[in-house]
């Protein structure tokens, strides 16, 4: 009987072996091997041992460039998504009626922003002329657009991703309907005001949820690629302020032709994304709360 229900157990699994070990595992260890290799997608891979990592980290200024355009686009992006996105959830929990179109509305972003034609829509609304820049203009801000100033462009990317803040923030809301009801009423019967309830019981309770939302939301942020390539015509402009990680990434693979180089820098982004996620871990010890594990 146990080995019947086995088989049956492979069986219904079988489908998604099949699909890690084929769309997953077989492309990653392909792409391992291509990362020390010289490869042009037309000529055979010819083994160049570390030559693509050890050019990457020594000879390449644009590769520098697109690393700390990712990290201060990380920092920038993922605080002010996860801020917005708690901010409306809260908002939202408090709200009596009509909760399900709210929060329908504001989740549409998330299906939207990800597209090229809202990108491109965004990337004309924060050009020079456009809805963003008249509107400043007509209070004194005159910037020339956005999109054409090299300290101005990387936030227009970052805003365009905050924007889309619908996914945490249903994740948020779910957590706040999660707080046991006894906690407020016993904190109000104390005389705790709401900054005190918000700072003491919804923030440490919501904890597991602002932990699981920043994980997944930085390793998305690694990731960006659709915004900067809308906003910056492909190019990663003005003067590379835009030239994200996975731009430059898709630049030297598809545009290059330098494939091998290309997976070398897929390898060390992976590692990296590793990384800073222990890290988080590593620091959730000290800031996220457990109500069954206790403080």
């Amino acid at each position: 009987m146990t080995t019947r229900r086995q088989g049956a157990a492979w069986v219904f699994l079988s489908p998604w072996v099949l699909g890690a070990v084929v769309l997953t595992l077989l492309p990653m260890l392909i792409s391992l091997y291509l990362s020390f290799t010289d490869y042009d997608l037309f000529d055979a891979p010819n083994w160049v041992g570390i030559r693509n990592y050890a050019q990457m980290f020594t000879e390449d200024p644009r590769f520098w460039r697109s690393v700390g355009n990712t990290a201060l686009y990380v920092v920038i992006a993922v605080p002010l998504q996860l801020a917005a996105a708690l901010v409306v959830a809260l908002a939202l929990n408090s709200v009596k009626r009509g909760k399900g179109f709210y929060r329908s509305a504001f989740y549409a972003p998330s299906l939207l922003g990800a597209s090229m034609s809202i990108a491109l829509v965004w990337r004309a609304m924060f050009n020079d002329g456009g809805t963003v820049d008249s509107v400043l203009s007509s209070v004194g801000l005159d910037l020339g657009g956005w999109v054409n100033q090299p300290g101005w462009a990387l936030l227009t990317v970052a805003l365009l991703t905050v924007w889309q803040f619908g996914a945490p923030m249903v994740i948020f809301l779910a957590g706040l309907q999660q707080i046991p009801r006894e906690l407020y009423e016993a904190a109000a019967v104390d005389g705790a005001s709401r900054w005190r309830q918000l700072l003491s019981i919804t923030l440490p309770m919501l904890s597991p949820v602002l932990f699981f939302n920043l994980v997944l939301q930085t390793i998305q942020a690694f990731q960006v690629f659709t915004p900067a390539f809308a906003i910056s015509g492909g190019k990663g402009g003005p003067a590379d302020s835009t030239l994200v990680y996975t731009l430059y990434l898709y630049d030297r693979a598809f545009t290059a032709s330098h494939m091998g180089y290309a997976s070398a820098m897929a390898w060390v982004l992976l590692v990296a994304i590793g990384l800073v996620t222990a890290l988080l871990f590593r620091s959730s010890r000290s800031w996220v709360f457990y109500a069954d594990k206790g403080a």
